[in-house]
């Protein structure tokens, strides 16, 4: 995992306002935000809300080279064929106890709901059929789970730590149970964990308001309140944050991020996050499933301009889904922008007038800006590209159902390894329409890769270091033969400002930041 970079800023003096020391205001943008319940949402901002009002059993320590840490769990023993976790004590804030019985609940909760958030999981072998045999409360403090054959011990501890893997309260869940929802209508609203915070209130698209659990068994946190506040506008949070009103701004543009290196009493985390901003094609479409007009449209971008004048800290240029620096990473194809070499393809592939396509994207920073980046050099090759901005909610729900030309998602990883990332772009085991596998980044895409997700199989059960890294190789040379359906552009990197006035706060890359620590200092 690429290191988070806090760098102290700027030369000018910044006037702040008296903001409240024991409170922690974030201005960002709320619009993905669409459920809460831990083993539903999966969106960005959903995570930083889950990582605070929920423990899992680890958590990956972004301090400590991202290694897997005890949460929940006090300590933990691996065998041949499974990994068993002792848990330390600890209460829900409904003052009820965490206890085994309760892991169980969560994890099996996850896979029988069988939405996006399992898609990790479902990877490694565990399905709705196989859970309850595979998970299992040994008495009150001794959780265990079995390995399957399509996972080693790290890869499964990783998941482990993922924000979807957070424990609920399986007494409270239970007592909200309608028409075996599993409690999803009211988890998605709530929350029934066991984290140093715990939900007042959200209100979509607007706020969320976190109050310190005076009884977590850490110790109350020192920030009472968390506010995260829906600030949409760049400008408008960038002159929030210049005036003290927010102490963190994490949706700027790179334009205003830009604009803080040069204050003092600001710091920019630049979080590297292991994903990337994707084009997404439909091979489902006539066009779109013809390998040479995916490569035509690979050729059709112009990266470079987009990478210097639009994202700048907020990602740069890739086409491999391994980023750059991680080990087992081959180096980027030649898929510069060449328009007359897309040409070509395009007219070799039956278009040699060009075609129209419709490009959905969420109305958020910096995707807007890259669609018309991607617009305007698509239509020097004979592309027609018709933008179509909605919310978080509308895309995604697009997105899932197969239901676009061209998309723009992002990815993330789950885990610090090659392999984590490559989840997102090598995995389909079942391309059928029937297959319904809408948490399948690769399915959405309609794109069919029975020899690519094999081989991404066998690297996941491959227990050897080296054979494994050869396999990731491997994985990587063959998806950009195949012309990919999902085509990488950027490493994705979350610029966060922060002012200086806030000690201990580091970005996480998977999102899941935890504010237990932090601290705030008077205004200078």
């Amino acid at each position: 995992m690429g290191t988070t970079v806090a760098v102290l800023v700027g030369s000018a003096t910044a006037a702040f306002a008296e903001t409240p020391n024991d409170q922690l205001i974030i201005g960002t943008s709320l619009a993905q935000v669409l459920s809460l319940d831990p083993q539903q949402g999966t969106e960005v901002k959903t995570q930083e809300i889950l990582a605070n009002t929920y423990d899992r059993l680890v958590f990956s320590d972004q301090a400590d080279g991202y290694k897997i840490k005890p949460q929940l769990a006090e300590s933990w023993s691996v065998d041949d064929k499974g990994i068993t976790f002792k848990l330390r004590d600890a209460t829900f804030t409904s003052g009820n106890p965490v206890t085994a019985k309760d892991v169980v609940f969560s994890i099996v909760r996850l896979l029988k709901l069988d939405q996006s958030a399992a898609t990790n999981y479902k990877t490694a072998g565990y399905t709705a059929d196989n859970i309850e045999g595979l998970v299992s409360a040994i008495d009150d403090k001794t959780f265990r789970i079995e390995l399957t054959d399509k996972v080693i011990p790290e890869a499964l501890l990783y998941r482990l730590a993922m924000g979807v893997s957070s424990v609920v309260d399986s007494v409270e869940v239970e007592k909200h149970v309608k028409n075996g929802d599993y409690g999803n209508e009211w988890l998605r609203t709530t929350a029934a964990g066991s984290g140093p915070y715990t939900l007042r209130r959200w209100t979509p698209n607007d706020i969320v308001l976190l109050e310190a659990n005076k009884d977590y068994r850490a110790g109350a946190p020192a920030i009472r309140r968390i506010v995260m506040r829906h600030v949409p506008e760049s400008q408008a949070a960038r002159l929030m944050l210049e005036r003290g009103d927010i102490d963190i701004a994490n949706a700027l543009t790179a334009a205003d991020v830009r604009t803080f290196e040069t204050k003092t009493g600001f710091v920019i985390d630049q979080v590297k996050t292991g994903g990337y901003y994707v084009l997404a094609m439909n091979a489902g479409r006539e066009a779109l499933a013809k390998p040479e007009v995916r490569e035509a449209i690979a050729y059709g971008i112009n990266y470079k301009g987009i990478a210097d004048t639009i994202l700048g800290s907020y990602g740069r240029w890739r086409n491999v889904p391994v980023p750059e620096d991680w080990a087992g990473a081959i180096a980027n194809p030649d898929w510069s922008f060449q328009p007359e070499k897309a040409k070509k393809l395009l007219a070799d592939a039956g278009y040699p007038n060009g075609l129209s396509l419709t490009l959905k994207t969420i109305s958020q920073t910096p995707r807007v800006d890259m669609a018309t980046a991607i617009q305007a050099s698509l239509a020097e090759i004979g592309i027609t590209v018709t933008i179509q901005q909605g919310n978080g909610a509308d895309i995604v729900a697009a997105h899932r159902a197969r239901d676009f030309d061209l998309l723009l998602p992002q990815t993330g990883s789950f885990m610090p390894t090659a392999l984590g990332s490559l989840d997102n772009f090598a995995s389909n085991p079942n391309n059928a329409k029937e297959a319904n596998n809408a948490g399948n980044f690769v399915w959405r895409s309609a794109w069919d890769i029975p020899d690519l997700n094999a081989l991404r199989e066998q690297a996941n059960r491959e227990r050897d270091d080296a054979k494994r890294l050869d396999l990731v190789r491997q994985i990587q040379e063959k998806f950009i033969a195949l012309k990919p359906a999902v085509l990488p552009m950027f490493e994705r990197f979350e610029p966060i400002v922060v002012s200086g006035r806030v000690k201990g706060y580091s970005g996480h890359p998977w999102s899941l930041t935890r504010i237990e620590a932090v601290t705030k200092t008077d205004a200078p």
